[in-house]
């Protein structure tokens, strides 16, 4: 007799068995993937079977070492191929902000040059780059995006904040608070554009493992990622993809062995491509781990197929709140990738969240602005956007 699993699409029991090696869905409705995904255990297994590994071939042995640095290989490929870049571009991080942030202090800044930074960014990254300002002596703008939905108009809010001495702007592809997408190719041709031609700092936090990368990757000087959430990653390993003419003028500022050319007549010289950024031991099981985790997510389809799940999902979750009373959205259309912001008239987001979580719900709240958000993943089932 056929099971009822046997009646399932291939795309519909590929995201069945993926809920199922996820052991944090089995008890929650879970709407947290933008803070952090959860773990499939063969992303676990995969960990622990390269420790196993490493430790049987002795952690500081030759073996060892070829082990590992296929292993890193193996995942700078994967990670290079979703961006559209070669492998040479791409340096490995420990999560988004010191993707963001560990370039930027090597570039020739010079005093009274402005840093343009959007009103929806990370902490991490706005702090960086005041302290980036303070000891440069450079000039901190704003450039507001947060009420923005429409291409021109963030293209005009930016015309309006560029200045002459403009040096870097900063701005994510996915807003992390809103769900708002920046039209990042439209920037970096504006940016091309300027007489100062800025650096375009691009947040990919929330929206590596959701929408194409492609044509946003090469607009950016820098765009950074991380592994652990949208691709459902170990927390600990990120990315970041560094533009060739950053390259040529960026020097590392955080410098360790990993940086260094192996180079037996000149010891001391960086790598010419984006490893320089790269800086000394690392806990190599996290790439058997992301590694896993891609895999795993490939199984419910390519890039493209999971984008429409996510966004189908989001869609009806933005469309069933808008059909609340006294629940507002804060994007007026359905959103382009996983996060739907929301407010519940006469209450404070930090209710809502206890009381949802009370549920077995599990969302976030914000308060710059106050809103709560809940994340749709392909894993995220249509009876739970009605819970």
């Amino acid at each position: 007799m056929a099971s009822a699993s046997d009646a399932l699409l291939p795309q519909e029991a590929a995201v069945v068995a993926l809920r199922q090696d996820m052991p944090a869905l089995a008890n929650k409705v879970y709407f947290n993937y933008g803070g952090q995904g959860p773990l499939p255990t063969a992303s676990l297994e995969a960990m622990a079977t390269s420790w196993r590994r490493i430790q049987e071939l002795g952690p500081f042995a030759e073996p060892a070492s070829g082990y590992v640095k296929e292993l890193i290989a193996s995942l700078r490929r994967a990670l290079a191929a979703l961006c559209g870049v070669p492998p040479q571009r791409l340096a490995f991080t420990e999560n988004v902000t010191s993707g963001c942030v560990l370039p930027l202090w090597g570039l020739p800044w010079r005093s009274g040059d402005q840093l343009l930074i959007s009103d929806g960014e990370h902490p991490g990254v706005v702090a960086a780059c005041h302290e980036i300002a303070r000891r440069e002596h450079l000039n901190v703008g704003i450039l507001p995006v947060q009420d923005c939905v429409r291409e021109d108009q963030v293209l005009e809010r930016l015309d309006k904040a560029l200045q002459p001495r403009t040096g870097l702007v900063v701005l994510s592809h996915l807003l992390w608070n809103t769900g708002a997408a920046m039209p990042i190719p439209a920037v970096g041709q504006r940016l091309r554009e300027h007489a100062n031609q800025p650096w375009l700092l691009v947040d990919g936090a929330q929206s590596a493992g959701v929408v194409r990368l492609e044509d946003a990757v090469a607009a950016a000087d820098l765009y950074a990622f991380t592994g652990h959430k949208w691709f459902c990653g170990p927390e600990g390993l990120g990315a970041v993809v560094v533009s060739r003419r950053l390259l040529d003028v960026g020097a590392p500022t955080l410098i360790g062995w990993r940086g260094l050319a192996e180079d037996p007549d000149q010891p001391l010289r960086f790598h010419g491509d984006a490893r320089r950024y790269e800086i000394a031991t690392g806990c190599y099981p996290l790439t058997a781990g992301l590694l896993q985790s891609l895999r795993s997510l490939a199984a419910v389809g390519d890039p493209r197929q999971r984008l429409a799940l996510i966004q189908a999902h989001s869609g009806c979750l933005w469309r069933g709140l808008r059909q609340l009373e006294g629940v507002e959205t804060l994007l007026p259309e359905p959103p382009s990738g996983g996060l739907v912001s929301f407010r519940v008239q006469g209450h404070r987001p930090l209710q809502v969240v206890r009381a949802l979580a009370e549920r077995g719900l599990v969302l976030r709240r914000f308060e710059k602005p106050d809103c709560v958000r809940a994340c749709c993943h392909v894993t995220t089932l249509p009876t739970e956007l009605g819970a």
